[in-house]
């Protein structure tokens, strides 16, 4: 009964306000709090979820806010006082602030992004009435609980209590909001600063919190509140929640809390974990150091609390960490400045004073066009909307509220930019992440910039502190010091401002002013920012480049030469962390013409009397050429030439399009070709012009006058140009359904699908495009899909073919599962059959047999000539054909298996590698014992390392002798044009990847005691040797050699227990991100890109393998004191070890994957996953085992006998039908 007495007759239905029920039903509430005291709790929470105004409004009880707070308080404090005096044993009250129904950071309106229903500031009135009675009914510390917004919770107020919890947060900018108030109440009103506590809640197995941001990203946000301890619950159970608790573990500078539901929601919405599994759960996260507090959210009642309570006793907790002095700055994910971050561009386009187009949107009120325009600096912020005619405080509250419903802008930090206090004041309360404030100055005198400095703080943002003081601007290198001296301890010595979060703009002036005390203010700064870094402890550098070349206003060539010969030097001395620049215009300091290089370093280093007027003299030259209508080849001239074709008509533009691949101007084309009246549908303008252009690409690509990447980029052009007519072609058919005008014809259709197991896709996706080209409707179904998935898809859209793609080996046997199948339900479509595992002779024997009609497709440019035979008139004596020569190829290949002889295993294990141990010992004892995880490998380290050739491979770029191989391809007369051209365009997509961080290395090594016992490898937990935390089996060759070669196994590179202590390595690493950008490019029509960013991603990959086996070897490990590590040193394996993988020929068995995931705990760790079939996830991930004796080298096993396949079984403790299933690929015989 939720009304009682006193609300029997109230007008609004009450069920489900549980917090009313403190004064309608007070004697079970508090009997609920007595009997989880009773179970081992040491804190308990007033029932005061929902119980401020804003939540309570829903149910018309607002204006009891203060009585039901005040209620619950004593309620509370009365079961703690009679549990004290029965138990004598002290426990605490938590006053409880739960979520309200309304967030600052989300909008309640699809239509209205920028809209919200609830202020900051009236966060701050909700909560400051609750805490107030929460405190004066005597709880003993607060607790902000479940909040869904964290800027909800940084409007929380308290006063007077032994420490606050602020918990379960989905959005960090009503967290901030929370804090803010707090703190503002200890510093402004005097009351005693007490612990606060946080707590956030993961939503989803994405790992991100509601409002979108990962783990770093929320502790970067909530780092500046002075919390004592951060944690997790709610959401998720132990299981799930293992990986972020130990990443905030790892972040954390105070303590640690985690306290999970009972697992995840069941069917019936109930928890099915056992207060025994959730204890044991949490009793291995205490055991591993990660946690200070623990508990339990939903699902748990008493009897998890005890048994949680039980399993503590005696663990010793998390120590508490050490502070980080590193600038972290969020949106939806962090951006750390360690070391390895060189520097970082802030984009400059969302600034009113530094673009006419955006101010004049702004003034316009198209915010929709502003946020395309911050989406495209993401792509390629700085915020400002300082302009006598804006207001604004509410451009930038609409700005900043737009911008965070936009994820692809909002995941990276903000600078809010304004000369106005009061309105970089209106843009941090919007923001929920950490942000950078541009700027404040001591110029406003040492009082007000104190209070600046406060609040920015208090907000949770970074600072830029302009070189200003109450005399002026500083503009020679003594004034900029001592200026910046002066604010840097004023910041860490009065207001406590960290100092890692205080960035100073020294102030880049204007050069080659013509006045000769201008000229040396180039080398002021940097010699300024130089001693900033020696001298100012964790500070940083930023500054506005524009400044630098304004005496060149309108020579944009010379602007931006000046710009990239600036930051090349600052750069390079790692003096300037971040620059305001138009990044995206930026030319490459290697490609500044000599001759302009020269004058402009010459001017900004003031290296003669005379550099600045020589620059001037030039500038002169270049503004008369362009008066004169002369100039670059970038000139007018130029413009014309290039732009002759948009004269011509819109079918010439159409076909042009399309084989030049230019994507500009195609909407527009396609729209004039579709009301120019001579196009009665829409499909004409497809069947007639589009396909016209595409019959030129097709032809152009059969004859070999055009490269794939080409082909790839004139897709594009086509799915964006078929794009702009697929509303009207859809409302010409409902039309036609209507009138009951018959049916619409239809393309061909061809399904293309990677197996089930398989993450991998560029190959399918290749061959999708090429048919795509060559009018063929391509049915895309992604990766890892099962078989019924496949063929229902295949009868729903009633496909005229299907393909299947697959890299790992087992995705042969699924392709096999796939083809009986098919027969079995009476398919009658051809099967084609693709993929780096495939092969003819494997299709032939292996598949074909089970479906008559497959066929093994080599590469996208073999995939529209089978197809179009498969499905045109000659169809019958195609597939005679592929009959007669697969039966051919089969019958060729049994043949010669006949004849193979291979040794039984007791042979062949007598003629093993023996290597003498003690005559050539393993190598030293590893440095590190036990698992690094490696969480963001630098990407400017790997590009370095990338090995080229298997890049231009996925391309189908082939050399021919002598120029085969890259660099000597791009010699090659026949596609040394176009692989350049594909390489450029490679090296900018990757240039982009590494400055934005759009790619993220992880990875972990793991480096254990390890003896080979027979074939197998033991590997132990720790140099005891007594207890074993994983075994390798092993497969030994057995095809008999014309010589007196060794039959290898790998276990023979190990010594055997008792000869000499030996160890072993395994690494995994991934790259992250891709498959994000490649939808984002897929969304855009953009299949080119699409297939760029994965072939991208794949080499980074395996560039981390390689520089971090090298790291194994020289630091990790350490057993070699010196390498040169020349990148073609390491593609040709010049050093000492091995790094075989499973599924590979040394150990063909995938699922041994599993053994080292196991021992190094990797996707825990680094998030790279396997799937069923033992594929890894990302798609670009690399895994190994590393041998180092000097004798380990590669081989392959080759087919092995049934012998070997039973004892293989037998010690692995599986059938000898899973172990032919799992090896099936090297079966010497017929399973």
């Amino acid at each position: 009964d939720y009304r009682g007495a006193e609300f029997s007759t109230w007008h609004r239905d009450l069920k489900g306000n549980n917090d009313l029920l403190v004064l309608t039903q007070p004697d079970i509430i508090k009997e609920i709090h007595y009997k989880y005291l009773e179970a081992g709790a040491d804190v308990i929470e007033t029932n005061t979820f929902n119980a401020q105004r804003v939540s309570q409004a829903d149910y018309e009880l607002n204006h009891l806010s203060r009585r039901i707070n005040l209620a619950a308080a004593k309620l509370c404090c009365e079961a703690r006082d009679a549990y004290k005096a029965a138990t004598g044993k002290r426990c605490f009250v938590a006053g409880g602030l739960g979520p309200l129904n309304r967030t600052a950071s989300i909008s309640p309106s699809v239509e209205r992004p920028d809209y919200r229903n609830i202020t900051y500031d009236e966060i701050v009135e909700a909560y400051t009435e609750q805490t107030q009675a929460l405190l004066e009914g005597g709880v003993d510390f607060l607790l902000i609980e479940t909040i869904f917004d964290c800027l909800n919770a940084k409007a929380a107020a308290v006063y007077g209590v032994d420490f606050l919890l602020i918990e379960t947060i989905f959005d960090c900018l009503n967290a901030k909001a929370a804090l803010f108030a707090i703190n503002s109440l200890f510093d402004d009103k005097g009351l005693t600063r007490v612990p606060i506590f946080v707590s956030g809640t993961i939503t989803d197995l994405s790992g991100r919190t509601l409002s979108g941001q990962t783990v770093d990203a929320f502790y970067a946000s909530m780092r500046h509140g002075n919390i004592f301890c951060i944690g997790l619950n709610c959401a998720l159970g132990c299981g799930e929640m293992k990986p972020y608790v130990e990443r905030l573990a790892q972040l954390s500078e105070g303590f640690v809390s985690c306290y999970p539901n009972a697992g995840l929601p069941n069917a019936m919405g109930g928890y099915d974990e056992t207060p025994e599994m959730m204890a044991t759960s949490l009793l291995e996260f205490a055991e591993n150091g990660w946690i200070n507090l623990v508990g339990g959210c939903c699902g748990t009642g008493p009897s998890h609390i005890a048994a949680i309570a039980k399993a503590m006793k005696g663990v010793k907790p998390r120590p508490k960490g050490t502070t980080h002095h590193v600038l972290t700055l969020s949106g939806l994910e962090a951006l750390r400045f360690t070391d390895e971050v060189v520097f970082c561009n802030v984009g400059e386009r969302c600034n009113i004073s530094g673009s006419i187009q955006f101010k004049k949107l702004v003034k316009d009120g198209n915010f929709d066009q502003c946020l395309a325009i911050a989406r495209k600096q993401v792509e390629d912020g700085d915020i400002n909307m300082d302009d006598g005619l804006v207001d604004g405080v509410v451009a930038m509250t609409r700005f900043v509220n737009l911008i965070a419903s936009d994820p692809d802008v909002a995941r990276v930090p903000l600078m809010v930019d304004s000369s106005k206090f009061h309105v970089i004041e209106a843009g941090l309360k919007c923001t929920q992440g950490k942000a950078i404030v541009n700027s404040i100055s001591l110029k406003v005198g040492e009082e007000e910039f104190i209070r600046q400095a406060s609040l920015v703080r208090r907000y949770g943002a970074a600072v830029v502190v302009m070189a200003f003081d109450e005399d002026g601007q500083a503009a020679d290198c003594e004034s900029k010091i001592r200026i910046c001296k002066r604010a840097y301890d004023i910041l860490v010595e009065k207001v406590h401002f960290p100092p890692e979060d205080i960035i100073f703009d020294p102030n880049v002036l204007t050069i080659c002013t013509g006045m000769e005390e201008h000229n040396n203010y180039g080398v002021d700064v940097l010699n300024a920012a130089q001693w900033i870094k020696d001298n100012l402890p964790y500070a940083r550098v930023s500054g506005g480049l524009s400044n630098l070349s304004f005496s060149f206003r309108g020579l944009e060539e010379i602007r931006m030469a000046m710009h990239s010969a600036f930051l090349n030097e600052a750069i390079s001395r790692r003096i300037f962390a971040m620059a305001i620049v138009n990044a995206g215009a930026l030319p490459v300091y290697t490609d500044i013409k000599p001759e302009l290089l020269t004058l402009v370093e010459d001017a900004i280093f003031n290296r003669h009397p005379g550099a600045s007027e020589a620059l001037v003299t030039y500038a002169e030259k270049v503004k008369a050429e362009k008066a004169a209508g002369g100039g670059s080849a970038t000139g007018p001239v130029a413009a014309k030439v290039e732009d002759a074709w948009r004269q011509t008509p819109v079918e010439e533009r159409l076909s042009y399009a399309l084989v030049k691949g230019i994507v500009e101007f195609i909407e527009q084309d396609v729209e004039e070709a579709r009301t120019c009246g001579r196009y009665p549908a829409p499909l004409k303008i497809i069947e007639g012009p589009l396909m016209s252009g595409m019959s030129t690409v097709g032809e152009l690509f059969g004859a070999g006058k055009m490269f794939l990447p080409q082909v790839i980029k004139s897709a594009r052009v086509m799915k964006k140009a078929v794009a702009v007519l697929i509303p009207y072609m859809e409302a010409e058919k409902a039309a036609a359904r209507a009138a009951n005008a018959g049916t619409v014809s239809v393309q061909q259709k061809v399904l293309l699908a990677t197996v089930k197991g398989d993450v991998h896709d560029i190959g399918k996706n290749i061959v999708g495009v090429v048919l795509g080209c060559n009018n063929f409707e391509v049915i895309d179904m992604g990766v890892m899909c099962p078989c019924e998935k496949i063929l229902a898809a295949a009868k729903e859209h009633a496909v005229d073919v299907i393909g299947l793609s697959g890299l790992i080996t087992p995705s042969l046997d699924e392709m096999v599962h796939v083809a009986k199948t098919m027969r079995k339900e009476g398919f009658k479509v051809p099967l084609l059959i693709g993929g780096a595992t495939t092969s003819k002779v494997h299709t032939a024997v292996k598949i074909q047999p089970q479906y008559p009609d497959t066929i093994h497709v080599l590469d996208a440019s073999k995939a529209v000539v089978v197809v179009s035979s498969l499905l045109g008139s000659d169809r019958e004596e195609f597939l005679k054909e592929v009959h007669e020569s697969y039966a051919e190829i089969a019958e060729d290949y049994l043949a010669n298996m006949k004849d193979r002889v291979y040794k039984s295993l007791s042979q062949a294990r007598d003629k093993r590698l023996a290597v003498d141990f003690t005559a050539k010992p393993p190598v030293s004892k590893p440095h590190t014992i036990g698992t690094i995880t490696i969480d963001d490998f630098p990407l400017d380290q790997l590009v370095a390392r990338i090995d080229w050739n298997p890049f231009f491979s996925v391309w189908q770029i082939r050399g021919r002798y002598p120029n085969r191989d890259y660099p000597k391809l791009f010699n090659c007369p026949h596609v040394g044009e176009e692989a350049r051209r594909l390489f450029d365009e490679a090296q900018k997509m990757l240039s982009d990847i590494v400055q934005t961080r759009l790619f993220k290395a992880k990875g972990t090594v793991t480096i254990l005691p390890a003896n080979s016992e027979g074939d197998d490898i033991r590997v132990y937990s720790d140099e005891s040797r007594s207890q074993i935390a994983g075994t390798f089996y092993g497969l030994r060759q057995q095809a008999e050699k014309d010589s007196d070669e060794p039959y290898l196994c790998l276990s023979d590179f190990i010594a055997p227990k008792g000869v000499a202590p030996d160890y072993i390595a395994s690494m995994v690493v991934g790259v992250f991100g891709a498959e994000e950008l490649s939808a984002r490019y897929e969304a855009e029509n953009d299949g080119y890109r699409s297939i760029m960013a994965k072939a991208l991603a794949d080499r980074l990959a395996e560039a981390f393998a390689e520089e971090l086996h090298r790291i194994i070897r020289t630091e990790y490990w350490g057993y070699v004191q010196k390498e040169h590590g020349e990148t073609e040193d390491l593609l040709k394996m010049r050093y000492q070890g091995i790094r075989p993988a499973p599924g590979y020929p040394s150990q063909p068995d995938h699922t041994e994957m599993r053994t080292m995931w196991a021992i190094g705990d990797v996707e825990a760790r680094c998030g790279v996953k396997l799937s069923e079939h033992n594929a890894m996830i990302p798609a670009a991930s690399v895994s190994a085992l590393v041998f180092t004796h000097a004798q380990s080298k590669y081989f392959a096993v080759g087919k092995i006998q049934k012998d070997q396949v039973t004892d293989y079984a037998k010690r692995k403790g599986i059938t000898l039908e899973e172990a032919e299933h799992d090896l099936s690929s090297i079966l010497a015989y017929d399973a």
